[in-house]
């Protein structure tokens, strides 16, 4: 006896269907729309914006006032390649610094020695365009893939761009690179100089933003529906998680001594109060946070689970290889991919239009690219409003700066001070004292007419937004959306990993507890990312809602379970 086949649903627009099988929705690709509201709203100032800005202040100053003494100006561009290294890494714990600042050190200087060389061989300004672009695609790919921390790449594409169009002879290479690593190196003693007053100061930093992230979850809970769920407390948890797994990279960033071990124990408390926040946590946390201010004693959070030291075995695991980051699919190649067509394009249309110094559209394109179209639009906007407004400041400098070459350093230190002061509040705001600061800079061979710089500004600023936003466009990023499925599937184990945990040893929960973390903040990462895409299928949004609720729910039951374990081992 034959049976009868198994009924299918009329098929509709957008749905596939095949008999026998359940229907579902087909992957459809829509356009994002670009926002205008907001991207030029400004922001809490970084709590560290005065640590590299008067940093690169002091890291130029030395070589300026040293050229004027010797009458040679003419070299101050290759002695800021190096100076300008005094901006990175203020985030990171001593130790840590010392490292990675000398690897921003080396990487100037090989950015500086490629775009001196190709100065003295290139056949022409087609060819040192080519060279840029690819410069900027490489500098922007692996500041991203090590996580270098603000400015990123920007400056180092600023210098070894501006570097490609000086004029330049082979045997003067050596020299010159040796002035970028003479500033170099006194751009690292700079950064590291507060080591000896504030040993331990970017780590309580840490502990401090993830205590006052986990009181504002706190409040936000608080404020929310009553059974604690609401956008607002979803994006409060996700930005304290990210905090608290920030505070404790910093922690075990360097070994650890009594104080550090006293941050442990606060970094826990602001884990506690994320995995279970009270009505009385954003105070006593907010407080907390206070007294880390300075360098007085830590505060005491009572009784409070430890993470062990981070393992040699763990620490390898964590450091995964960087030239595993540029596989095939990694989300870094579409972006290094957009910057090195926008900047050619930006390149060669300056040069197709006359314009003076092709290199000021490049840097322009390349200083876009932020991790998705959304948020490279935001910048395009935020840096076309800040280079019209920065070139009338220049305008109103200039005369004072074409007093003497005193006053030309002089507002030269201003500009680097003022942009660091305010870029964190909006790109667009620490804009307006970068333009005026790189024009500037071209006047320290010779003064120039204001209004020809300020043209060629302008020009080159509307070139570089225009290229780099159409190749942000025309170069998707199909693959957005698959990165959201890898990071559901690393949350998924890592929160089997943790429940299976909690019944094992102490050391081994930490562990847990730290990969699911990571492992959550990742997701928000990818989330967020191909949410900003230009051209994006449909994305999990709720899949990605629930796994961040229960990976929270076990995030919060780890605590619990370290906190009876300490409890436990106290005699």
């Amino acid at each position: 006896m034959s049976s009868a086949p198994p009924p299918t649903r009329p098929s509709r627009p957008g749905v596939r269907t095949r008999p026998g099988f359940r229907t579902r929705p087909a992957s459809r690709a829509h356009p994002h729309r670009l926002p205008l509201a907001g991207v030029l709203r400004l922001n809490t100032p970084s709590d560290i914006w005065f640590k590299p800005a008067l940093s690169v202040v002091a890291a130029t100053a030395v070589p300026h006032l040293t050229l004027l003494a010797l009458d040679r100006l003419d070299l101050v561009m290759y002695t800021m390649a190096g100076s300008f290294c005094a901006l990175y890494t203020h985030q990171l714990p001593y130790a840590a610094r010392a490292r990675a600042l000398a690897w921003v050190v080396a990487g100037m200087a090989a950015s500086v020695a490629v775009a001196l060389t190709a100065a003295a061989l290139a056949p022409g300004a087609a060819v040192l365009v080519a060279v840029g672009a690819l410069l900027a695609a490489v500098q922007k790919a692996l500041c991203d893939a090590t996580r270098v921390g603000p400015p990123g790449h920007l400056i180092l594409t600023f210098v070894s761009s501006a570097s490609l169009f000086a004029p330049q002879r082979l045997g003067q290479v050596p020299g010159h690179l040796a002035l970028t690593l003479g500033a170099g190196a006194l751009a690292w003693l700079v950064c590291m100089a507060p080591a000896a007053l504030r040993p331990h100061g970017p780590e309580r930093r840490a502990t401090a933003r993830a205590l006052r992230a986990s009181a504002a979850y706190a409040d936000a809970v608080a404020a929310a529906a009553p059974d604690g769920t609401g956008e607002a407390a979803a994006r409060a948890r996700a930005a304290a998680a990210a905090a608290v797994h920030a505070a404790w990279q910093a922690l075990h960033a360097t070994r650890t001594d009594p104080v550090r071990a006293a941050l442990h124990h606060l970094a826990a408390t602001a884990e506690e109060a994320l995995a279970a926040p009270g009505a009385a946590d954003a105070a006593r946390l907010r407080r907390l946070a206070d007294a880390l201010r300075g360098a007085g004693a830590v505060p005491s959070a009572g009784p409070a689970p430890l993470h062990p030291p981070l393992e040699r075995a763990e620490a390898a695991e964590a450091a995964v290889p960087l030239w595993r980051r540029f596989a095939p699919g990694s989300p870094h190649l579409p972006i290094a991919l957009r910057t090195a067509v926008g900047c050619a394009l930006a390149g060669y249309a300056a040069l197709a239009l006359g314009v003076g110094r092709p290199y000021w559209a490049l840097v322009t394109a390349a200083s876009l690219y932020q991790a998705n179209v959304t948020l490279t639009w935001s910048r395009g906007v935020q840096r076309v409003v800040g280079n019209v407004l920065g070139v009338a400041a220049f305008a109103a400098l200039a005369p004072l700066a074409h007093l003497n070459h005193a006053a030309l350093i002089g507002c030269g230190l201003l500009c680097a001070f003022g942009a660091e002061a305010l870029i964190s509040r909006n790109y667009w705001l620490g804009s307006v004292c970068v333009t005026p600061m790189a024009l500037l800079v071209t006047e320290f061979g010779r003064f120039q007419d204001p209004g020809a710089l300020i043209a060629d500004r302008v020009v080159d600023t509307l070139i570089g937004a225009l290229c780099g936003l159409a190749a942000a466009v025309a170069v998707t990023n199909r693959r957005a959306a698959d990165h959201i499925e890898h990071a559901l599937a690393a949350a998924e184990r890592a929160r089997a990993h943790a429940e299976r945990a909690l019944s094992g040893p102490a050391p081994e929960l930490s562990r847990a507890r730290r990969r699911l973390t990571a492992s959550l903040v990742a997701l928000r990462a990818a989330h967020d990312t191909a949410a900003g895409e230009w051209w994006q299928r449909e994305l999990p949004g709720r899949r990605v809602a629930d796994a961040e609720q229960a990976g929270h729910r076990t995030l919060a039951a780890t605590v619990r379970g370290a906190t009876r374990s300490a409890e436990g081992a106290r005699p």
